[in-house]
């Protein structure tokens, strides 16, 4: 009997050292993983960074160019059918701005990749051709109050990420690019909210709950492409063609 119970007093202290030790280790594990991934971030970044004669250019600054072509595609028909279907003064005035600001932006974005070597979309996105044809569908206030609300939510997002470039890029042309960038989008929220259409509180609420976007699918590492210098751009509607690229950028239109 005595036996017996000797081995059951091993038995059991057996058990507890070993759910102690799985305890152990079910702590100090996250911690030594955690330490492990700790320089991921950085790996991460040189991984996707190559070297160019302005500097290193890393994933986020070709998504960062990408989005600045992007915008151009939808907010210059945008801006034109603006012009045309605004109510107010302040409506065509603001479309007005995103027609000289895309198109100074635009010239601007093409001779970077170019002097990258990147390729550059010549399509809006499916979410942009989606707010053109919002757009397209709506009339009279209706479409003054769309107008205003669609164009300063997609300003608002694109000011975070151009602030982060700007904070973050290590090249040079992209800085600029940054610069220039900033100046445009900062001008159309602006004149936008000038419209008195914009719903401050739906953009509080929105940017309370939304998600973290997808990264747009930027070009790869400079390397063999398309001529990615004079890419054809395309529009959704024929009825509202992109006007040519500016050389330099115009002042901004008076109300």
């Amino acid at each position: 009997m005595r036996s017996i119970n000797r081995t059951g007093l091993v038995s059991g202290t057996g058990l507890i050292i070993t759910g102690l030790t799985a305890t152990l280790v079910a702590l100090v594990f996250p911690i030594w993983s955690y330490a492990d991934r700790s320089g991921t971030g950085l790996d991460t970044l040189n991984a996707q960074t190559v070297s160019t004669q302005f500097g290193p250019l890393s994933t986020l600054d070709r998504e960062f160019i990408t989005k600045v072509r992007l915008a151009g595609l939808w907010e210059l028909p945008a801006g034109q059918q603006a012009q045309e279907r605004g109510t107010t003064q302040a409506v065509r005035t603001a479309g007005g701005h995103l027609i000289e600001g895309h198109t100074f932006l635009d010239a601007r974005v093409r001779n970077v990749a170019s002097r990258l070597s990147l390729e550059l979309p010549n399509q809006p996105n499916p979410q942009q051709r989606q707010w053109l044809a919002t757009l397209d569908a709506a009339h009279g206030t209706d479409y003054d109050r769309k107008f205003a609300n669609i164009l300063r939510k997609a300003h608002g997002k694109v000011f975070s990420v151009v602030a982060q470039v700007r904070a973050n890029t290590r090249n040079s042309l992209v800085r600029d690019l940054a610069d220039d960038a900033n100046t445009t989008v900062l001008d159309h929220i602006k004149v936008l909210e000038a419209t008195g259409y914009v719903d401050f509180d739906a953009l509080a609420e929105d940017a309370a709950t939304a998600s973290p976007p997808p990264l747009t699918n930027s070009p790869a590492p400079p390397g063999p492409t398309q001529s990615p210098d004079s890419p054809i751009p395309v529009t959704p509607s024929s009825g509202y063609p992109m006007p040519p690229a500016a050389s330099r950028a115009k002042p901004p239109s008076t109300p």
